[in-house]
């Protein structure tokens, strides 16, 4: 079944009203997890939602709360989620890094406490959306063994950084590892295969079953490459936000658990450093050069396809992720009546 972004929109909101989630907390998570969708996260999309259902329930995600600001510089923040949806605390995390950067050139705000926020590229987004440069990176529950080991320590530990231009949507998001925890989850929930050199099972044999990937390792991208930069990230937002890190990090892939994870927000404002319209002017004459090589994409040219398309023609829900919708539903009392395209 094919549901358009609207219906998307609607049927997250509908259920967080259910559960006491406010207006506020709750359109947030729907346009995170819309932006997702649309973009072909589908992995951070309405198939992860039933997840965020499941905190709400265990009393992982709270639904009330407040943001605490626990240290504070001109350029520098340290904030406490309180254990609130994840999407919420991270934009307002940026929104303060954006405030701080039109102030002194760069922004950049700690996250712990919080939880699984979706797409990293959606807070990047926010900054380029303020003519600023966004980064954003986060660690994550333990499913990445360190080249030579079996055991994961490492996080999928995404990294997101978007740039402003006047042509051209330019945002790259992606996990450190081979894959996305969440695509892994994806395939086991529709029982599919992964594909080869993603990840190894419990004995670190090289698998292509989702559910022992799991239960195993997902390999990090170009080898010792990955390894490194997913290394580096793990104290970046670990040790440096005051999170968990390593084997120590919970909650983002299991919502049973408190979240215990920890994000790094930074925009940097251009203008500070040259003219804006003579940077933007550079980047886009950049980009043409670049695409003049040959048939060539880049960074975001996929994701900018993939909205028009997703805008075009609905997003994909499988017959799995219907039926759990509709099951929380039932248990909500609410009749969604969900609409397909």
């Amino acid at each position: 079944m094919r549901i358009s972004a609207e219906e998307e929109v609607r049927i997250i909101k509908e259920i967080l009203t259910a559960m006491e989630v406010p207006e506020e907390v709750s359109e947030i998570v729907a346009d995170v997890t819309l932006d997702a969708d649309l973009k072909g996260f589908s992995s951070h999309g309405i198939g992860r939602f039933p997840q965020y259902v499941e905190g709400l329930r265990c009393g992982t995600i709270k639904p009330h709360g407040d943001i605490t600001i626990e240290r504070e510089t001109p350029s520098t923040a340290l904030i406490n989620g309180n254990h609130m949806f994840g999407h919420f605390v991270a934009c307002r995390a940026m929104e303060l890094a954006i405030e701080k950067a039109r102030d002194t050139g760069v922004g950049l705000v700690g996250v712990h406490d919080s939880n699984h926020f979706g797409v990293a590229g959606y807070y990047s987004d926010m900054a380029v959306m303020n003519n600023m440069i966004g980064v954003v990176i986060a660690n994550t529950e333990p499913a990445v063994a360190p080249i030579g080991g079996k055991t994961p320590i490492l996080g999928t530990n995404p990294v997101a950084i978007g740039i402003p231009s006047n042509r051209h949507y330019v945002s790259v998001d992606m996990a450190t590892s081979a894959s996305a925890r969440g695509k892994l989850l994806e395939a086991a929930r529709k029982g599919e295969r992964i594909p080869e050199n993603i990840a190894l099972d419990a004995d670190g044999n090289p698998t292509t079953d989702p559910e022992l990937a799991l239960k195993g390792s997902i390999l990090p991208f170009g080898g010792h490459k990955g390894y490194a930069l997913s290394f580096m990230i793990e104290i970046l937002a670990g040790p440096l936000v005051g999170a968990a890190f390593g084997a120590a990090v919970q909650g983002t892939a299991n919502p049973r658990e408190m979240c215990t994870k920890g994000d790094l927000m930074m925009a940097i404002d251009p203008s500070k450093m040259v003219d804006l319209e003579e940077f933007k002017s550079s980047v886009d004459e950049f980009i043409e050069e670049v695409k003049s090589s040959g048939d060539v994409l880049i960074p975001g040219d996929i994701e900018a396809m993939n909205i028009k398309r997703g805008r075009e023609e609905g997003i994909e829900v499988d017959e799995k992720l219907l039926e759990r919708l509709n099951e929380i539903s039932d248990e909500l009392g609410l009749d969604l009546k969900i609409k397909g395209l």
